[in-house]
């Protein structure tokens, strides 16, 4: 059923990296694996908790290195020649904008993390010490 569904996606956005990923592209799903998926838990903690502070550093590693990927994502589904593609990619403009409307979240997202990290007081206080 997931292959299913798997298929009918890749299908019908015309997203060949799903089903034939590029060794690059293979790289950054690792990384969703091994470095991201991990992130989630604790960001979602410090998120609903409130008032971590200490969220700030890795939430900008997190979203730096995600919208760093997503980057070279967005120039693939926008430059690339899938003509030549095993399974059918985008061939019109009108395709390749249909299947980057499924990417950009997972850019604006993480973006709008960081804005937060960065612009926002309450995370970008520096704390100062208690002298004993």
């Amino acid at each position: 059923k997931l292959r299913e569904l798997l298929e009918w996606y890749a299908s019908s956005f015309r997203d060949p990296m799903m089903l034939q990923p590029p060794e690059w592209f293979k790289a950054f799903i690792y990384c969703e694996a091994f470095l991201q998926m991990p992130f989630f838990p604790i960001a979602a903690y410090a998120f609903l908790k409130g008032g971590c502070k200490w969220i700030r550093t890795p939430a900008i590693i997190y979203c730096t290195h995600v919208a760093t990927t997503l980057l070279a994502i967005l120039a693939h589904i926008l430059f690339h020649d899938f003509s030549k593609s095993e399974h059918l990619g985008p061939q019109t403009q009108r395709e390749r904008l249909i299947l980057l409307s499924v990417y950009v979240p997972y850019l604006l997202i993480p973006l709008l993390i960081l804005f937060t990290m960065l612009c926002n007081p309450h995370y970008n206080q520096v704390e100062k010490r208690k002298r004993k």
